[in-house]
């Protein structure tokens, strides 16, 4: 079915047609929860919970922009939504760690799995401004709106989070002369 037709159909609450979106998006969804979230259970219950949200408000969804996006915002909120409403230790900054950390494409000589793995084992707030800044393009600006944290403690967190999966992955390819897992296996 057309998209444009099947977000049609969910507006009237076709069940039908909203199979058909889950089956569309589901994996381009779940790759993103993925992303924000710590394990592949979190992963899963974010994607319900933003399908529900999908659902739920596709009658807000205009048309203007990209479908696919709009979905993604969604989902990367409720992420955002479960963080904030968890209890977190404020993390203390230390402006003399701002500047950039990078980690050298030599260094990624790992499996995509095994990346995200990484990704996923970072702290929460950690992870969360990683992955908006590195891998979807937000500003600390925005991060920091988002996380209703400063825009020092974004670049603070960013930095920490690169410097946290830089020594792991020094550590990974060190440790891969021995054969020894990431996964603790």
């Amino acid at each position: 079915m057309e998209l444009k037709k099947l977000i049609k159909a969910c507006k009237k609450n076709n069940l039908k047609a909203q199979s058909q979106l889950y089956q569309n998006y589901k994996d381009t969804l779940y790759t993103l929860c993925l992303k924000y979230c710590k394990n592949t259970e979190e992963a899963e219950d974010n994607l319900q919970d933003a399908f529900i949200d999908i659902f739920k408000n596709i009658r807000k969804y205009k048309g203007k922009g990209s479908f696919e996006g709009w979905m993604k915002r969604i989902t990367i909120n409720k992420a955002i939504d479960k963080y904030k409403k968890e209890s977190f230790i404020n993390i203390i900054i230390n402006d003399d760690l701002l500047e950039d950390t990078s980690i050298e494409t030599e260094e990624l000589n790992l499996p995509l799995h095994d990346i995200l793995y990484l990704i996923q084992s970072l702290p929460t707030r950690y992870r969360l401004v990683f992955n908006l800044y590195e891998l979807d393009g937000y500003s600390h600006k925005e991060i920091a709106a988002l996380l209703k944290i400063s825009e020092s403690t974004s670049k603070s967190n960013l930095h920490r989070a690169k410097l946290i999966l830089k020594n792991k992955i020094k550590k990974i390819n060190t440790s891969q002369t021995t054969n020894i897992s990431i996964y603790g296996n």
